[in-house]
């Protein structure tokens, strides 16, 4: 496993070294659309690549995820807002958005608002979908996209600052097996708070 991994970030680097922000931009778009390419995984590693090779800039790594989600969530309102909402429900689940999927992004744009778009970009699930609903429901376009950009820029900065932290965790580097547990169970518990706290917890209150 840890060969593995070492193949995997080794790939990465390499095409990062070639592709730069193009292929950010490229990654975070798939990443806000239904395909789920984790932006966790995506921004991270470019921002440490960035911070200690001097290729890129942090600021420019944060500018082609925030440019990338757009892209993604742009994709989605559109196709949606064409398509429809039967259309969505029937065939959506071909391409891995279940009609469960839908109706809690349904609940959390009709609960949150134009806000929603936002406050999405820092939520699992919601995030990748939020652009159905918007679309849907035929939300201003222009609203939605402030609101995405800025939000996307400001996860993004986020998850920046995190790869800056990690890059200088040496054993992390080194792909030590427990230290990458450490990491990921450390992130998964934040991302697992968030859910709880702004879609789980409020949308059960909803429905009682």
């Amino acid at each position: 496993m840890h060969d593995k991994l070492m193949e995997l970030i080794a790939w990465y680097r390499q095409t990062l070294e070639g592709g730069g922000y193009p292929l950010i931009v490229l990654l975070m778009a798939i990443e806000s659309s239904f395909v789920p390419l984790p932006s966790e995984l995506v921004i991270p590693f470019a921002a440490y690549y960035a911070h200690s090779h001097g290729h890129m800039s942090l600021t420019g790594v944060v500018l082609a995820g925030a440019l990338g989600s757009w892209i993604g969530a742009t994709i989605m309102y559109w196709a949606s807002r064409w398509a429809g909402r039967p259309l969505v429900l029937r065939y959506g689940k071909f391409l891995g958005v279940s009609p469960t999927k839908v109706e809690l992004a349904e609940r959390w744009s009709e609960q949150f608002g134009s806000f929603g778009t936002f406050a999405s970009r820092f939520i699992p699930v919601v995030r990748h979908l939020i652009g159905i609903p918007a679309g849907v429901v035929r939300l201003n376009y222009l609203a939605y996209s402030i609101y995405t950009l800025i939000g996307s820029a400001l996860w993004c900065a986020v998850l920046a600052w995190v790869g800056v932290q990690a890059g200088q965790d040496e054993k992390l580097m080194n792909g030590e097996l427990r230290q990458i547990t450490i990491w990921a169970v450390g992130g998964l518990a934040v991302l697992g708070a968030i859910y709880w706290v702004f879609v789980h917890r409020k949308l059960s209150a909803k429905q009682t």
